[in-house]
């Protein structure tokens, strides 16, 4: 049996899913779409650790980084740490987030 990995998501992840909740209410008007939104993806996040080795391996970016997509609007980086799966970042909204995490940065999904 495959053992689950536990899931960290990084301060940039935090903040990324911070920004998106604030983009997704200030464009829907609606709370609890943008909760919805977020919550979702924490969910997605956290399920990973079932399956770390499933998402795309992004080697050409940075070692060890892979990629998941989230519901055709969203792009979640990380990275397997031993036991851990790192969340390094979460893209929204087609950011070119391969130009963005070769150059290091994150943060604004507009």
């Amino acid at each position: 049996m495959i053992q689950r990995l536990a899931v960290v998501l990084s301060e940039n992840a935090i903040s990324d899913l911070e920004t998106i909740g604030a983009y997704i209410l200030e464009n829907s008007g609606s709370e609890n779409i943008a909760d919805g939104f977020v919550d979702r993806i924490k969910e997605r996040c956290q399920s990973i650790g079932n399956a770390p080795r499933g998402g795309r391996p992004r080697d050409d970016i940075v070692p060890g980084l892979r990629t998941v997509p989230f519901e055709h609007s969203a792009v979640i980086t990380y990275i397997v740490d031993g036991d851990v799966i790192r969340i390094v970042n979460i893209f929204y909204g087609g950011r070119d987030y391969e130009a963005l995490m070769r150059d290091g940065g994150s943060s604004d999904p507009s």
